[in-house]
């Protein structure tokens, strides 16, 4: 076989999307972004605890911290972008100074001077960088996928951000065993750099800057309002949301405290959530093909928090204790990329482009905004009832959230209704502009 065949054979197998230079690039920038993302989510609680031997309390601030900016700025900044326009150039700079922000811990580590307050501001700016981010994604991903490519797409990044699940903690777990844990945060401020340098080499077409008009600022909140699907879907996610929150800001005290886990071995055992999250990703399309994707919508909301169980469960001797633990994680990653790549799907689907940003923003101040307090609420209750029954609490109120889907249209739903983009969708949902 020549090796023109063969090059043939191999472009055959790289999903069609991958092969569009646009979207690879994005698809790039955003899986590298992933992975120093998941590098902090373990590494930060990690200097917290091993570096300056936070408590309960202080561990529930520090999640607190980097959460607050999605129920203060979601809105306005979803608001603002749609009056803003050229998102991309947004995202450039919200990733250039993220990675500016997270390179001061090493740096003022190294020079003796790091104190949880640090953690607290970088964990907060931050994650208000992370807000004009994602509010300005969602529409940039529209941008570049067509609706019929929805499914294809959505499984692509959520693939790649599954893979970072996986590679990004153990990676993690592995640079804090050889290195003093703040340096470890290099890894994501140099993924936010590559992150900017991909998404300046693309120059998608985006919706053109919405002019400000009577009703703007609430828009997206109206829609939402109006919409029996996505204020389905808002109320699940948001329950999800506040009791995973709950169990994640106890989850490392718990492993290194109570069941006497090592950094690297708690790393491993929560990278096994992202292998979960890769199969799922690669699964998904063929569960929506065949189940529907509203069915495909309720299996994730039971089959991300449900497997979680398995952590308060978790006694005995310690390969018992990993094995649960890696179990929890495999198949709540597994379950997790049912809900996000269908649920993702249905909203770019049904949302109008005009609106987007501003849908977006109001989606995250409620979905999102919601995380602080059940990092407050698990900090609390970590501190006054006990990790364990705390995390009890969190998984069974997690399994709960399928409730919000019972009454709505989305069990029933089989396929994709049409991309919200005629101007008659458009126009309803979007205000008269105000009167000069």
């Amino acid at each position: 076989m020549n090796a023109g065949a063969v090059a043939r054979g191999v472009g055959t197998r790289v999903p069609e999307l991958l092969r569009q230079r646009q979207f690879r690039r994005y698809w790039t920038g955003q899986t590298v972004s992933g992975l120093g993302d998941q590098v902090t989510f373990l590494v930060l609680p990690l200097v917290a605890v091993l570096v300056l031997h936070a408590d309960a309390a202080q561990m529930g601030w520090l999640s607190v911290a980097g959460l607050l900016p999605a129920l203060l700025f979601s809105l306005p900044a979803g608001v603002w972008a749609d009056r803003r326009g050229r998102r991309r150039r947004i995202m450039i700079a919200a990733d250039v100074g993220r990675a500016t922000l997270m390179a001061t811990i090493p740096v003022v580590y190294a020079c003796g001077g790091l104190t949880l307050t640090q953690l607290y501001v970088v964990a907060f700016a931050v994650g208000t960088l992370a807000v004009v981010f994602d509010v300005c994604d969602a529409t940039l991903f529209v941008s570049l996928v067509e609706p019929e490519k929805y499914v294809a797409g959505q499984s692509l990044t959520k693939g790649s951000r599954a893979f970072s699940f996986m590679a990004g903690p153990s990676a993690g777990g592995l640079l804090v065993q050889l290195l003093a844990a703040p340096l470890a945060l290099l890894t994501d401020a140099a993924s936010y750099l590559v992150s900017a340098w991909q998404l300046g080499r693309i120059a998608p077409v985006e919706p053109p800057a919405v002019a400000r008009h009577k009703g703007h600022f609430t828009a997206g909140l109206r829609f939402i309002a109006r919409s029996p699907v996505v204020r389905a879907l808002l109320a699940a996610g948001a329950t999800v949301n506040f009791f995973n929150f709950v169990f994640h800001t106890l989850v490392v005290l718990y492993a290194v405290d109570r069941l006497g886990l090592s950094a690297g071995t708690l790393g491993l055992a929560v990278g096994a959530g992202a292998v979960g999250g890769v199969v799922g990703a690669v699964v998904t399309g063929r569960v929506v093909r065949r189940l529907g994707v509203g069915p495909t919508i309720v299996l994730g909301f039971l089959g991300f928090p449900t497997p979680l169980i398995l952590v308060p469960l978790a006694g005995g001797p310690e390969p018992v204790v990993v094995a649960a633990f890696f179990g929890a994680e495999f198949l709540s990653g597994f379950g997790l990329m049912f809900l996000d790549i269908s649920s993702g799907s249905l909203q770019a689907a049904v949302i109008p482009g005009t609106l987007r940003s501003r849908v977006s923003g109001a989606f995250r101040t409620v979905n999102y905004g919601i995380r602080p307090l059940g990092a407050l609420v698990g900090g609390l209750l970590g501190g006054s009832v006990g990790l364990r029954p705390t995390l009890w609490l969190a998984t069974v109120g997690g399994v709960l959230s399928v409730l919000w889907l019972v009454p709505s249209p989305i069990p029933g739903m089989r396929e994709l209704p049409a991309a919200a983009e005629g101007p008659g969708q458009v126009a309803a949902a979007e205000p008269e502009p105000e009167a000069a």
